[in-house]
């Protein structure tokens, strides 16, 4: 490690937070960057005994709290919470198991996203921010309804195979992170790619940055343990001043 990240990291410590606070505010602060199909959504966070946490069905990710969080066991099993866990969970509880690095994924349909995922389309970085992510966006181009059996979610994951980020076709997003941190800046980064690509073509300028800099720049940021230190503190505390009842 550099000196350098050394002092940022010393300078932006993590907040101490239970893994429930961590998934409450995830759903809050992405909730925040246009998250917000009204009640869609999921969020996974696998633990380490081997279930995982999850946010309830009946409840916007804004007012999502720490007590309102769901466990399920790896089938999708609710075993705790009091708000019942979405039928449609069955695509997380696949790709769980089919993908041991998956420690939290995040399904939503944002705004931007799901434009270029409608369009069946996996649009260009134009900009520094947008390169924060440089790992493969897949498109899953199959759509039959909600992705919630057994079989139409093995087809979904063997589409998506290991990209840590798909566009679902005619439906929204599916991101993968190996904790919380790295899915928060995944998803922020991939929409914020998504807008910046409709506003910029929608003026008629079609030359993309430059490829050699996307992936310098960008693996700087997603390949690293820690990627951008404080940047979901940053987020989470804004979030806490706004409603310290997240944390309950």
């Amino acid at each position: 490690m550099s000196t350098r990240t050394s002092m940022v990291r010393e300078h932006c410590p993590p907040l101490e937070l239970t893994p429930a606070q961590e998934l409450a505010l995830l759903c809050r602060v992405l909730h925040r960057e246009g998250f917000d199909d009204h009640l869609a959504g999921h969020v996974t966070a696998r633990q380490p005994d081997g279930t995982f946490l999850v946010n309830p069905w009946g409840l916007r990710w804004n007012e999502l709290r720490a007590s309102d969080v769901a466990r399920m066991d790896a089938d999708g099993n609710q075993i705790d919470g009091r708000w019942i866990i979405t039928p449609a969970i069955t695509l997380h509880v696949v790709l769980h198991r089919r993908r041991p690095d998956a420690g939290v994924v995040v399904h939503n349909h944002p705004r931007w996203a799901t434009i270029w995922a409608d369009a069946r389309r996996v649009p260009a970085v134009y900009d520094q921010t947008g390169a924060m992510y440089t790992g493969d966006i897949a498109l899953y181009d199959e759509y039959g309804g909600p992705v919630a059996d057994e079989s139409s979610s093995e087809r979904a994951v063997t589409a998506i195979g290991s990209a840590d980020v798909a566009l679902l076709a005619h439906h929204g997003i599916l991101v993968i992170g190996r904790d919380v941190r790295q899915a928060y800046i995944r998803s922020t980064v991939v929409e914020w790619r998504c807008r910046q690509a409709w506003h910029v073509e929608a003026l008629g300028a079609t030359e993309p940055m430059n490829e050699t800099a996307v992936r310098s720049f960008g693996d700087r940021v997603d390949a690293v343990d820690d990627a951008f230190p404080g940047y979901f503190e940053a987020m989470s505390r804004f979030e806490i001043r706004e409603d310290p009842s997240v944390l309950q």
